[in-house]
This record gives C-alpha cells, sequence and structure tokens, in this order.
C-alpha cells in the first residue's frame, strides 16, 4: 500500500469529494467524514461516537472502533502521549500489515474559527479545545506522530492550504508520489521515547481521562517540547 487519504471533518475537507480516487490506495474517515464521499474503506470512530452517526450500509467497509485502534495505539505508547484525533489516527496506522508510503491528511487542522463554520457539516463541537491533559500542545501531538510514522518510512503530509495545528509538510495531489520521510533530530526523538519510558503513563483501556490525576502536567510539557524540538530540522525543510 502506497497512499492512504485521511479525512477530517473540517470545513475545507469538501474539497476532497473531487478528488481522483486513483490518487489514493486506501481512505479512511474519521467520525462524521464518511458523509464526504461514499467511496472511503475505512471509518474510524471513538467510544463515544452516536450510533445514529454510523452509515447504514457498510458492505466491503470496514468499522473500526476502540477495540480495534486503542490495542494499536498501546504499541506506540499510549493516549496520554497522542491526544484527540491523533491518537486514534496512529492507532489506525498501527494497524496496517504493510506501511504506506504517504498518508496524507484533509480536513484534520483542528482550526476552529470563532465565526463561520466550524466543521463541513456547519457548527460542531471542537473536541481538541476541550479540558484534557493530552491536547496541551496539539503541535507537539502532531510531531510526535510525524515523526513516529517517519521511523518507519512513512511520510505523513497535510493536503490543506489553511490555518493548521498540524506540523506536517504541506502537499498537493499532483505532488504525492513525492514525498519521502524528511530528516529529524534522532537524538532529541530518542530522548522523547525515552522519557516516555521513564514515566511510565500508560493506560491499557485507552480511558486515561480516569486516571488524569496520576499525570505531572509539566512531565508531559517537556514531551511536547522534545517532540516539537526533534521535529524542527523536518519543519525547516518543509517551509
Amino acid at each position: 500500500m502506497r497512499t492512504v487519504l485521511i479525512l477530517g471533518s473540517g470545513p475545507n475537507v469538501v474539497q476532497a469529494r473531487a478528488w481522483p480516487r486513483a490518487a489514493f490506495d486506501h481512505v479512511l474517515a474519521i467520525n462524521n467524514a464518511w458523509r464526504v464521499r461514499p467511496d472511503w474503506d475505512a471509518l474510524i470512530t471513538p467510544w463515544d461516537f452516536p450510533p445514529d452517526g454510523l452509515p447504514e450500509a457498510v458492505t466491503g467497509k470496514v468499522l473500526v472502533s476502540q477495540e480495534d485502534f486503542v490495542p494499536a495505539q498501546n504499541a506506540l505508547g499510549g493516549f496520554v502521549y497522542a491526544g484527540g484525533t491523533m491518537a486514534f489516527t496512529a492507532g489506525y496506522w498501527a494497524l496496517f500489515a504493510h506501511r504506506p508510503k504517504v498518508i496524507a491528511m484533509m480536513g484534520c487542522d483542528m482550526h476552529y474559527p470563532k465565526a463561520g463554520a466550524t466543521h463541513f457539516y456547519g457548527i460542531g463541537s471542537a473536541d481538541p479545545l476541550r479540558p484534557d491533559i493530552t491536547l496541551r500542545s496539539l503541535e507537539a501531538k502532531s510531531a510526535r506522530l510525524m515523526l513516529l510514522a517517519a521511523m518507519r518510512g512513512t511520510a505523513m503530509v497535510n493536503l490543506s492550504a489553511g490555518p493548521s495545528r498540524l506540523v506536517f509538510p504541506r502537499a498537493s495531489l499532483a505532488g504525492l508520489a513525492q514525498p519521502r520521510p524528511l530528516a529529524f533530530d534522532t537524538a532529541l526523538a530518542e530522548r522523547a521515547l525515552a522519557l516516555e519510558a521513564s514515566l511510565g503513563y500508560f493506560v491499557a483501556s485507552g480511558r486515561y481521562w480516569e486516571q488524569a490525576d496520576q499525570f505531572d502536567p509539566q512531565a508531559l510539557a517537556e514531551l511536547d517540547a522534545l517532540w516539537l524540538a526533534a521535529a524542527r530540522p523536518a519543519q525547516a525543510r518543509s517551509a
């Protein structure tokens, strides 16, 4: 598998409706994004996604729930480090038997304007802005995902041209054949992974919010800083 498209619920995701399916080997929709185009391959939803929001017909498609992505995410360090959209995106990515060469995201910017639509279906809940110990730096969480992917030979790119909390390099449909994982500071990334291991913040169920009082915000801030610093060489090259 070479190229995976991940669709979020940002207002600009509707641009993806006109994109040729031939450009992608696999289309993954997050939450309500299955409504954007009918040719998605898999839909990933968290534990609290309302059942009436699921598609009625799923023949030939895969529904991925927390029973699937929680164990996969745990293999990448657990939810306290990944946070929000990046958590179950990483969890699903970990399920691929063959690592994709490129994971391209659209409508996953986590940018919520104060006026106008916040989602492609209108006004929605800005989930990443809720008080949550894992969401203190969305940029750091996306940096972590980008570097974990790079370590496995996968390039993470953002097909959006608008404001974004993702730190992935920007890309276009025409350029999807070229992206490769960008160089990053391997020493700092190893320090971040070592700090994660020493802290041992791990909740096997994925329901980290039930044990939030056990996590040190200052230690998580130090982790965020390490992941952001490790990603700076890649960000500089993609600027």
